[in-house]
């Protein structure tokens, strides 16, 4: 007999799986971005107000069907169930590579970076790979990126219950941390309230309806993990409670947290001087409390990004190991282990993939990659809640009957009114996201069609 997934992630460790996923590099590196397209304090905040509105509609659209599949895989689930096994087959494709594989990669890459505040003797060194003509990376930053990989993939194989121990750890770490930042920020920092208020020259040549709807995309990235819980459905103890309560209770606690950053951070710095900024969190700190405390400020974000490194570490096999049980992954994927029950083989390929990114490439514009590709596959996910709900038996959420139609509806029209947009001004990322999900179609026609 098959082995199955244990059963044993609480509310607890559900909701700081969600919160994990949320806050990583996004809210501490997109708002310098934010500050040249939008050049208003105002559309700056209120950019992030509505990307917590997307991602609470979301929420609700997700947890619906998550309580009538609860089964570990998210998307590929309910796009399955929904649209067919080539639909969910697109969903795991792409997630292999732009929800999961290289944003780890980056994290680990950038937990090094914010190391080398402090151990200057971390450098990147590049050498040409003999007959290939691709650059590999294979500086020290490299090397501890792949550790960081190794680190949590070993965590992650050896149980969830450990996995989740730390992760639970990091998380209350990096929200104690980031709230007495904040509490300083607004009693000792040396910020000015004025700055509120000061306006700047926009940088970008997009009308502002067209360039809100591209930067919503940034704000999407740093909102992207809002969705994690559904991941792991099938390993909740009571799903049909936890689900709900952990999307919902994650994505507000990242919410409150995410606008206060921002306030701080323009209440550090005037947004003229933030236009460009990558590191805005080092920059206010630096600001606020002076140079040492910006170099702790950097180790701040260095814990971060771990805990969302290693939140993504634990997600992504889920999705791999549903989708091999189906017959739309490598079969050994959805094999468990008889001692730890983690599909190790699954977490095993997912850290090969992303150590293969960390040595091979940068992610300068995996942003928008990201963004378009996932955003794409969440919308088709969330649409098929009006086809589903019309099956006899569909459990309706008792706690928020009045989301539907409304929630998804929201959701579904701002994906598209951002997937347009981004298309048309950001192309060539686009496209790399639509080439994505055109090979995934090939890959599944030619080898997984016949086994679904």
């Amino acid at each position: 007999m098959a082995e199955s997934l244990r059963r044993e992630l609480t509310l607890t460790g559900a909701t700081a799986l969600v919160i994990s996923n949320m806050i990583g590099t996004g809210i501490f590196t997109t708002t310098g971005f934010l500050a040249g397209d939008l050049g208003r304090p105002a559309l700056v905040l209120g950019i992030w107000l509505a990307g917590a509105l997307v991602a609470l509609a979301g929420c609700l659209a997700y947890a619906e069907l998550g309580i009538n599949f609860p089964r570990s895989g998210g998307e590929y689930v309910y796009l399955r169930e929904a649209w067919g096994p080539a639909w969910g087959f697109l969903s795991g494709w792409v997630s292999f590579f732009a929800g999961f594989s290289a944003p780890i990669a980056a994290g680990a890459l950038a937990f090094a970076e914010y190391l080398r505040q402090f151990f200057p003797w971390i450098t990147t060194a590049s050498v040409d790979a003999p007959g290939t003509g691709y650059w590999i990376r294979l500086g020290t930053a490299q090397l501890i990126g792949v550790g960081v990989i190794a680190g949590f993939t070993l965590v992650n194989a050896l149980g969830l219950r450990l996995a989740s121990r730390l992760q639970n750890t990091l998380t209350l770490l990096k929200l104690g941390v980031l709230a007495t930042f904040l509490v300083l920020a607004f009693t000792i920092g040396h910020g000015h309230w004025s700055n509120l208020a000061q306006s700047t020259t926009r940088t970008s040549p997009h009308s502002l309806g067209a360039q809100f709807a591209v930067s919503l995309i940034f704000v999407m990235f740093a909102y992207s993990g809002w969705n994690a819980a559904a991941y792991v459905a099938e390993e909740m103890k009571t799903p049909e409670r936890t689900l709900p309560a952990a999307l919902l209770l994650g994505a507000a606690l990242v919410t409150l947290f995410y606008f206060a950053l921002n306030v701080a951070f323009i209440f550090a710095v005037p947004l003229a001087s933030l236009k460009g900024v990558v590191p805005v969190g080092a920059s206010a700190a630096q600001v606020l409390f002076g140079a040492k405390t910006a170099r702790l400020f950097s180790l701040i974000m260095a814990v971060s990004i771990l805990s969302c490194v290693s939140a993504m570490v634990v997600v992504g096999p889920r999705v791999y190991y549903a989708m091999a049980q189906d017959g739309c992954f490598f079969a050994g994927a959805a094999r468990v282990h008889g001692r730890w029950r983690t599909p190790t083989q699954a977490i095993l390929l997912q850290a090969l993939a992303a150590a293969a990114l960390v040595i091979t490439g940068t992610f300068e514009k995996l942003i928008y990659y990201i963004g378009f590709t996932l955003i794409l596959f969440a919308a088709l996910a969330t649409a098929g809640l009006f086809r589903m709900r019309r099956r006899p038996g569909w459990k309706k959420l008792r706690f928020a009957r009045w989301h539907y139609p409304w929630a998804p509806a929201l959701f579904v029209v701002i994906s598209l009114w951002m997937l347009v947009y981004t298309l048309l001004l950001r192309p060539q990322e686009s496209l790399f996201g639509l080439l994505t999900v055109g090979l995934g179609g090939l890959l599944y026609r030619w080898k997984f069609r016949k086994r679904t």
